[in-house]
C-alpha cells in the first residue's frame, strides 16, 4: 500500500484518468466497427442486387444467343431454297437459250472473250472491225435469247420465287443481326456488372477485415479499461481501510481523553469538590456514574 492517503488518492486520479481515456478510445473503435458494419451490410445488399441483375443480363443473352441460332437456321434454309432455285433458274436457262446448239452461257463468255481481246491485244483495222462485227452480233443473240427466256412462263415463275425466297432470307438475316446485337449488348452489360461486382467483393473484404482488426483493438483497450478499473476498486478499498483505522484510532484516542478527563473529575468528586454539570456529564460517558 501506498505510505500516504494523498499518494493513494493521487495514483487513484491518475488511474481514472488513463481509465476515462481508454473508454472514449474502446467507445470511438466500438463506433467505427459499428460505421464499417453499416458499410459492409450497405455494399453487400448492393453485391445481392448485382448477381440478381447479372443473372438477368445472362438468362437474356443466354435466350437471344438460343434466338439467334433459331433465326440463323431459317436463314440458311431459306438461302438453301435460293440457292436451289438459282439451279432451277439455270438449268431452265440452259434448256431455253440455245441458238445452233449455243446457250447463252457460251454467248457471254465468247462476248467477254472478245471484248478482252480487243481491249488488251494490238490489231489491224481490218481484225478490229470484224471483231466489232462479231462483238455486235453476239450482243444482238443474247439480247434476242433473253428476251424470249424472259418470257418464258416456267422461268418467270422460278424466277419470281426466287425474289420473294431472297426477300426473306434477307428480312431473316436481319432479324438475326438484330438479335445478335441485342445478345451482345445483354453480355457485354452481364461483363459491367461482374467487373463491378468483383470490385465489390474486394471492397468488402477489405472493409471486413478492417472491422475484424477494429474489434480485436477495442478489446484490447477495453481489457486494458478492466485492469484501470480493478487497481481503482483496489485502491478504493485501501482508502475505505485506511478512513477505518483513522476513525477506529480517533475514536480510541478520544475515548482516552474522556477516561482522562472523567477519572480527573472523580478525584474531585472524592475530594468533595463541587461539580459542573458537564462534570456530571463527563462521568456519565466514562461510565462512572
Amino acid at each position: 500500500m501506498a505510505e500516504s492517503v494523498g499518494e493513494i488518492r493521487e495514483l487513484k486520479d491518475k488511474l481514472q484518468e488513463n481509465a476515462n481515456q481508454l473508454k472514449e478510445n474502446r467507445n470511438k473503435l466500438h463506433k467505427k466497427s459499428k460505421f464499417l458494419a453499416e458499410e459492409r451490410d450497405t455494399l453487400n445488399s448492393t453485391i445481392r442486387q448485382l448477381r440478381n441483375d447479372i443473372n438477368e443480363h445472362k438468362t437474356k443473352r443466354d435466350d437471344l444467343n438460343e434466338r439467334v441460332k433459331h433465326a440463323k437456321d431459317q436463314r440458311d434454309k431459306l438461302n438453301q431454297k435460293c440457292f436451289e432455285l438459282k439451279k432451277d433458274i439455270r438449268n431452265i436457262e440452259r434448256d431455253r437459250s440455245t441458238t445452233n446448239g449455243i446457250s447463252i452461257g457460251t454467248l457471254r463468255k465468247q462476248l467477254h472473250d472478245l471484248e478482252t481481246e480487243q481491249m488488251t491485244k494490238p490489231m489491224s483495222a481490218r481484225k478490229e472491225k470484224k471483231v466489232i462485227e462479231t462483238i455486235s452480233g453476239l450482243h444482238a443473240k443474247i439480247k434476242e435469247q433473253e428476251k424470249r427466256i424472259n418470257q418464258d412462263p416456267q422461268l418467270k415463275k422460278v424466277l419470281d420465287e426466287e425474289i420473294i425466297y431472297k426477300q426473306k432470307a434477307e428480312k431473316q438475316h436481319e432479324t438475326v443481326e438484330a438479335l445478335a446485337l441485342r445478345a451482345q449488348q445483354e453480355h457485354e452489360n452481364m461483363i459491367k456488372q461482374i467487373n463491378k461486382l468483383n470490385n465489390l467483393i474486394q471492397k468488402v473484404n477489405q472493409v471486413q477485415e478492417t472491422i475484424v482488426n477494429t474489434k480485436i483493438k477495442a478489446d484490447d483497450v477495453h481489457r486494458e479499461f478492466i485492469k484501470n478499473v480493478d487497481k481503482i476498486h483496489d485502491l478504493e478499498r485501501q482508502l475505505s481501510s485506511f478512513k477505518i483505522k483513522q476513525s477506529k484510532k480517533k475514536k480510541h484516542e478520544e475515548e482516552s481523553t474522556v477516561h482522562k478527563e472523567a477519572n480527573e473529575i472523580y478525584e474531585k468528586f472524592k475530594r468533595g469538590e463541587k461539580l459542573s454539570t458537564e462534570d456530571l456529564m463527563t462521568l456519565q460517558k466514562a461510565g462512572l456514574l
